[in-house]
């Protein structure tokens, strides 16, 4: 299927959910979606017959600037071969996700890392904690206005 008829499959079956769709002039087609439809949308893009989107290559957190926060799924069906990218965008504020790990267990892993690194929580994840950072480390050094402390635990942080 190409882009485009994934997504009028999922403004037919989702229509109040669907916030933007980019097809022409880019690299990677993508479709921007409510963060509260998330969960509902990746098990429709997972198990419908026509479209068997088995495979989460990555997932992203991303700091776009002026209090926004966004996460990009690049999602892949082994069975068909096509993909498509989603995409969530949340003020960094109420920066809230929902997991889509019991989905695609890839994502487990991945959305630790967002967490840890840019401060997106996943509601509902089953381990949620951070996976690169020390435990009792401060912020998310992956968010713009980040602030590498001097020291930690008594150490020279190096920069």
């Amino acid at each position: 299927m190409t882009p485009q008829e994934i997504s009028d499959k999922l403004k037919t079956q989702f229509p109040d959910s669907i916030l933007e769709i980019k097809i022409e002039g880019v690299v990677d087609p993508y479709i921007k979606v409510a963060p509260e439809y998330l969960k509902d949308i990746s098990v429709y893009l997972r198990d419908n017959v026509d479209l068997q989107f088995d495979y989460l290559m990555c997932l992203s957190g991303m700091d776009y600037g002026k209090g926004t926060l966004g996460v990009v799924y690049n999602i892949f069906s082994m069975k068909k071969k096509h993909k498509v990218n989603l995409k969530i965008e949340v003020p960094k504020d109420k920066a809230e996700v929902p997991s889509v790990a019991l989905v695609w267990q890839t994502a487990n892993w991945h959305e630790r890392e967002a967490y840890d690194l840019v401060g997106i929580k996943f509601l509902d994840h089953p381990d949620l904690r951070r996976i690169m950072m020390p435990d009792d480390w401060e912020g998310h050094p992956l968010q713009k206005d980040y602030k590498v402390p001097e020291l930690y635990q008594g150490m020279k942080v190096p920069y």
